[in-house]
């Protein structure tokens, strides 16, 4: 719910990819604000670059829900596709249990982030039904067309077919990579349903045994839970064209009298050590390759790091840097006692302001600075400022320690060991396993009531 004794809240303001522009986000019904995001195709795990959006996508929502009292966010799960066809026969395995193992891994990956899950998330396979009922509404209005067990979307009935990517048809035919097949009418005309052979998945349809086309599955997901006008429509960059245009020329034609999304919002993509990630570059980073090297918050602060819309470069150096910038806050977190406060109005007008997660990054290193100096108001802001952000979630003494296990069962008997040593006053023997403690990067901190350690 939104806090009535805070000051009005920040107006947010969203980059809206079809009006190229940075405008004034206005809900439809400021009481249910509506989001919608691609999720992924389930026939591998998540890379950093899915991770990109997911991540856009909920600080996004963690802002919505700050501000608005209900917002109802839907993220769907492809689990119908060619490529999910192939991977299920390269690895010899039966599809559904491809996508089911696959759903999982992403679930499984997302919560390691911090991620939170979508209020509804839809799997294509559970809305066949929607897609053909949309199918068929669309060749009955003329924008559709059936030809050799196919169904087409003619996009020349579509006049503002292209606005959302801002191309005009003769770029649009140019980059389309269009599939060039002769009962097309138009060489843009994409597919909406498509024939399945024996060995591929498919269902009855009123233009016989086939599968949906790719494009076609978003819109009826939408439509299904969102309505004929929702507020934001997301995802990466790589799906403003031709998939987001797609759709939005699909859904318009279905439902004229609705607007489908308002806002656009479109993160940028990553690179990898200044390269485009590819597994050709050998540089093709999934998040449990990063989480075998680094806790999620490190990669989560990194990601952040970079205003969504910019080009982020993933380092290891970078990954190195978050880490470091985690130590400082948590140090600033353990020195004291830390008070509940409400989200810092700096913090709040950053991401108010098309989402600048740097800046609003930058706010929590000055609170931080304040805390250390002995502020713990400020430590409450922190806290408060950096949960809005997904981070800082974890207990400020195990974030030192890092990830528990038999090792810190290691360390803590040497510990014990020189407690015994010191009362046994063997202080030669205690300096030498503090020593030993410190050769292996444990810093020991001793106190009236014992010692506590962290790694350095």
């Amino acid at each position: 719910m939104p806090h009535s004794h805070l000051p009005p809240h920040p107006v947010l303001s969203l980059h809206d990819s079809q009006s190229r522009a940075t405008v004034p986000f206005t809900p439809i019904d400021p009481a249910h604000v509506k989001v919608y995001y691609c999720g992924p195709t389930v026939y591998d795990l998540a890379h950093i670059g899915n991770l990109r959006a997911m991540l856009t996508a909920d600080v996004l929502v963690r802002l919505l829900r700050h501000v608005y009292p209900r917002v109802t966010f839907v993220r769907n799960i492809t689990d119908v596709d060619d490529k999910i066809t192939a991977r299920a026969r390269a690895n010899g395995e039966d599809i559904g249990s491809l996508t089911q193992r696959t759903t999982e891994e992403f679930h499984q990956d997302l919560a390691s982030m911090n991620v939170l899950p979508p209020d509804i998330e839809p799997r294509a396979t559970h809305n066949i039904g929607e897609m053909q009922a949309m199918i068929a509404r669309l060749i009955k209005n003329g924008h559709a067309y059936e030809a050799e067990g196919h169904v087409l979307f003619s996009v020349g009935s579509f006049p503002s077919y292209g606005a959302l990517s801002g191309r005009n048809p003769e770029e649009l035919e140019a980059g389309a990579r269009v599939e060039v097949a002769p009962y097309k009418k138009a060489p843009g005309d994409f597919v909406l349903w498509k024939p399945s052979d024996a060995d591929q998945p498919g269902w009855d349809s009123p233009w016989g045994r086939g599968r949906p086309g790719w494009h076609i599955e978003c819109s009826a997901m939408s439509h299904r839970y969102l309505g004929d006008s929702f507020d934001i429509h997301g995802g990466g960059s790589d799906l403003l064209f031709p998939h987001h245009e797609n759709e939005r020329a699909q859904s318009l034609c279905c439902f004229p009298h609705g607007k489908f999304a308002n806002y656009w919002v479109h993160n940028a993509m990553l690179l990898v050590e200044g390269e485009k990630m590819s597994k050709s570059l050998g540089n093709f980073l999934t998040i449990r390759d990063v989480l075998a090297q680094a806790p999620a918050e490190a990669l989560r602060l990194l990601l952040l790091g970079a205003h969504y819309r910019s080009t982020l470069n993933y380092t290891q150096a970078g990954l190195q840097e978050a880490r470091k910038t985690l130590d400082r806050f948590y140090r600033a977190l353990a020195a004291g006692p830390v008070p509940e406060t409400d989200v810092p109005e700096g913090v709040l007008q950053a991401l108010a302001d098309d989402l600048n997660t740097p800046k609003a990054i930058a706010e929590l290193h000055a609170l931080a600075a304040q805390a250390l100096a002995g502020d713990r108001q400020a430590a409450g802001a922190l806290k408060a400022g950096a949960g809005i952000l997904g981070l800082l979630q974890g207990d400020p003494e195990q974030w030192f320690k890092g990830d528990a296990s038999d090792e810190d069962a290691a360390i803590e008997a040497l510990i014990n060991e020189r407690l015994a040593a010191r009362k046994a006053r063997d202080f030669a023997k205690a300096d030498a396993l503090r020593d030993q403690l410190q050769a292996q990067g444990i810093v020991l901190e001793d106190a009236k009531d014992g010692t506590s350690w962290r790694r350095a």
